[in-house]
């Protein structure tokens, strides 16, 4: 269907050629964004409906006096289920670190919540697949884990600003959410309007770059700089091409699906949607608000590492 919207358009509307730059970017453009909107919307409201009383609180108190290991599993796992971007945390770290979580902890659910998420799930595997979904969410899922393992043993508390450890958020009483179907429906539609309206620019801004990438890049070029596991270099280009961008996972698909269609190597893919997912410059200056240089250096270099390493390991796989 949405295929057929794009040649529609395209190449039946506008009288652009298949054959040309401008029509086979065109034609991706519609076809990836009328897509990705359709199943953000669906997708967004049915979680809401779901996670109509899931809160930040409701979060850390889930996480709280739990074993390290628990604690950390949980951490990912709420992180993956949950709508919280770079904007939610600071707010996070400080309730984190009010509930006494261990700093390792912390760290591990603010790698897993831009990077994975049950919305961009859905629309990887609407594009690219499940397998590709599937290799993507474990390899985050293992970034998470591990690299707040290795954050933790550099005791990075000793790098949090002073002022976070001066500030407790309280145990105000919340509202009592409604349960009812009427308020869960308000909750959904809620949601899908604040999400929506926070990273649809990012979304099309990404779609646009896919689109661009896909109409006129040229194959041979990709195969010759990009295609194969010998071009070691193309996994760290990779990541340092994602720090000066800024999306969050759903909006760097269309680009994962341009580049694997042109033949870029997988491992070089999956390292660019992590790095623009958790690792751009203006997640580190949100980030910057709550732990001091050493911690946020430690914390670029460890995820940096993390994803050349998953470039490189599926590169050589795949």
């Amino acid at each position: 269907m949405f295929e057929g919207l794009g040649n529609l358009i395209a190449y039946q509307w506008l009288g652009l050629s298949a054959d040309s730059k401008l029509g086979s970017a065109l034609q991706f453009f519609i076809m990836d964004l009328s897509k990705i909107l359709v199943l953000l919307i669906l997708v967004i409201y049915i979680m809401g409906l779901l996670r109509a009383l899931l809160s930040p609180e409701k979060v850390r108190e889930f996480v709280r006096n739990k074993p390290k290991w628990l604690a950390r599993s949980l951490a990912i796992l709420l992180g993956a289920v949950t709508p919280f971007c770079s904007c939610s945390s600071v707010p996070l770290f400080i309730g984190f670190v009010e509930a006494g979580i261990p700093l390792g902890v912390t760290f591990s659910f603010l790698v897993a919540s831009p990077m994975i998420n049950e919305v961009a799930a859905v629309i990887l595997i609407g594009i690219l697949g499940w397998k590709l979904a599937a290799l993507y969410i474990a390899s985050g899922l293992a970034v998470a884990y591990f690299g707040g393992i290795i954050m933790e043993r550099f005791k990075p508390e000793r790098w949090v600003e002073d002022y976070v450890w001066k500030i407790s958020m309280g145990n105000t009483e919340r509202e009592k959410p409604d349960t009812s179907l009427g308020g869960r429906h308000r909750y959904a539609w809620h949601e899908v309007k604040e999400i929506l309206g926070r990273i649809w620019k990012w979304v099309v801004m990404g779609i646009a770059l896919g689109a661009l990438f896909h109409g006129y890049v040229p194959e041979a070029w990709v195969s010759e700089y990009l295609g194969g596991e010998d071009n070691w270099w193309s996994v760290p280009a990779a990541v340092l091409l994602g720090i000066p961008l800024y999306s969050n996972a759903t909006g760097v698909i269309p680009i994962a699906e341009a580049m694997l269609g042109k033949g870029v190597a997988l491992g070089t893919v999956l390292a660019l949607m992590m790095s623009i997912a958790a690792l751009s410059l203006p997640e580190m200056l949100i980030l910057r608000k709550v732990i001091k240089w050493p911690a946020l250096a430690l914390y670029a270099g460890v995820l940096a590492i993390a994803f050349m390493l998953v470039g490189w390991g599926f590169n050589l796989i795949s």
